[in-house]
């Protein structure tokens, strides 16, 4: 992989960031900043990971949240280990239980769509196990953000901007009264606050302190669980106090496919990092794709749409799949779904193999330990619900059930929902290259398979694989591209018959982080998006 070329068609928003003794790549460059500080404060990247995701809580609230979910992908002692921290549906929440209340479908917002959150488990968990620091010296940059407040940036403004909209509207609708502490909290003064306007939330930075001081127990069976359990109940919620206490992170052996000689590797479900894998393995039943050529574009669009057929059809709980991951993953399946693909695009139905709001981040220290993290709400602020109090923001991941009970996904208590948030890592004949992500909703398997080829097909370097043209498979043969697509490109690709819409802008098109090194080499070579506010960050 040549991580430090400078092979790239088209104008790069920014140059990629070299350092040896260590950095933090992520979507705000303060919360990169908190993790800096903790690997000079002694730190390794494990506790800059989780510095850095605490205070992506504070200082970019629109897309995740200490009510979130978590997963990871840790390079430690040579070996990579993987941790699934998303919580469980509420032990009292069935179909049957919703259909009485004359609902159809899962509620997108309120308290109905709220599972365990498994964000600060995710923490405690990591520090337990590797940590040099406490949890709260990991905690205390977030704090202090919390505490003493930072100034708005950007991309943060505009999204904060549309979610009082959505909210406000939500409140002024007939039973609304559950967003209103949202907005005491997130819209005091009636509004987002502007661009470079200073936030701070005092509630938030005490309940950091809480979870830091009790690694984490204040949170699942101590002050914290009390709070959230009596707010779920005042409000007719499903989430119980007992819900909290039994919650568990699981540490999870990740799934991986050898791409070129390259392993890709992802978390199991329930999270939808197969897809990515699924698609990968499609491509690479074809010759390596050439660089900006649309027959390859067709082709990773018509392979992500079959890996998404056969993602969305089987990956829930792991618990709970009709099929093994390793057979959605083998060979033999991959290269009878490739024969699929003809030069004209299709609508794919799944196969058989027997006969699915977000932060990330990547961080790396100088003795060759890496940390892949992704932390969500869903959906932006999530479910709009505030415990009072606490500025504890609680996910919407149970939105993605189904209430039917032939689909893999079939609503049942205490049950993992099948999650969008994905990590990515790519190792090389058993070596860390390092780790990478993409987030956005169901982007986020789209971004892993492009940017997986833009650094190994093609040799770009992290920041130029980042920032190249994506593209991003709607539905049916609807598909969205970049408007930096070059037009050649576009027009082929509706030869092909794909219905192609050029977007406006690229807030859609997902945000990602990577932090790559040569096996052998001391040097580490970081990329961060141009489509947010991002930043790399080494010293």
């Amino acid at each position: 992989m040549k991580i430090h070329s400078t092979l790239y068609p088209y104008t790069s928003q920014r140059n990629a960031v070299y350092g040896t003794n260590g950095m933090v790549a992520t979507s705000q460059p303060l919360a990169a900043q908190a993790g800096i500080r903790i690997l000079q404060q002694g730190g390794n990247a494990v506790d800059a990971a989780i510095a850095t995701a605490a205070a992506l809580t504070v200082v970019e609230p629109t897309s995740n949240g200490i009510g979130g979910d978590a997963y990871a992908l840790v390079w430690m002692k040579e070996t990579l280990f993987g941790l699934n921290a998303s919580g469980l549906s509420p032990a009292a929440l069935n179909v049957e239980v919703l259909k009485e209340q004359g609902l159809t479908e899962m509620p997108t917002y309120g308290w109905t769509p709220v599972t365990v959150p498994g964000a600060p488990s995710a923490w405690a968990a990591l520090n337990k196990r590797w940590g040099n620091l406490s949890l709260l010296e990991c905690l205390t940059p977030a704090i202090e953000y919390a505490q003493n407040g930072y100034p708005v940036s950007p991309t943060l403004a505009k999204n904060w901007a549309k979610a009082v909209v959505k909210f406000s509207q939500l409140r002024a609708q007939e039973g609304g009264e559950v967003y209103q502490e949202w907005l005491n909290t997130f819209a005091p003064n009636g509004r987002a606050p502007a661009l470079g306007e200073m936030w701070r939330s005092p509630n938030h930075a005490n309940t950091l302190r809480l979870i830091g001081e009790t690694n984490g127990d204040a949170f699942y069976k101590g002050e914290l669980a009390e709070k959230i359990a009596e707010s779920s109940r005042a409000a007719g919620g499903y989430l119980a106090a007992s819900d909290l206490v039994e919650h568990q992170v699981e540490w999870v052996e990740p799934v991986h496919s050898n791409y070129r000689g390259y392993d890709i590797c992802e978390i199991p479900p329930n999270g939808q990092g197969m897809i990515a894998l699924m698609g990968l393995n499609i491509l690479k039943q074809f010759e390596p794709a050439k660089h900006n050529d649309a027959d390859q574009m067709h082709k990773q669009i018509e392979a992500m749409k079959l890996a998404f057929a056969d993602g969305l059809h089987y990956i829930t709980d792991i618990n709970a799949m009709s099929v093994e991951p390793t057979e959605l993953l083998s060979d033999e399946y991959s290269a009878k779904r490739a024969k699929l693909i003809t030069d004209q695009a299709q609508q794919h139905c799944h196969g058989d193999p027997k006969a699915s709001g977000t932060v990330y981040l990547a961080t790396a220290d100088h003795e060759g330990n890496m940390v892949s993290f992704i932390q969500s709400n869903y959906m932006g602020f999530g479910s709009g619900i505030v415990v009072p109090g606490t500025g504890i923001g609680l996910q919407n991941r149970g939105h993605t059930f189904s209430f039917d009970p032939e689909h893999a996904n079939y609503l049942q208590p205490k049950k993992r929902t099948f999650h969008t948030i994905i990590p990515g890592f790519i190792t090389y004949q058993g070596a860390a290259i390092g780790p990478f992500g993409v987030m956005g909703g169901f982007m986020q398997p789209q971004g892993h398979l492009q940017v997986a080829m833009n650094l190994i097909d093609f040799k770009l370097n992290p920041q130029a694989a980042l920032d190249a043209p994506r593209w991003q498979w709607m539905k049916g043969n609807h598909v969205a591209v970049e408007p930096m697509m070059p037009s050649h490109i576009v027009q082929a690709l509706m030869e092909r018959g794909h219905d192609i819409t050029v977007s406006p802008d690229c807030s859609s098109f997902g945000r990602g982080q990577a932090i790559l090194r040569e096996p052998g080499s001391a040097v580490l070579v970081g990329g961060t998006e141009s489509r947010t506010d991002g930043a790399v960050i080494a010293y």
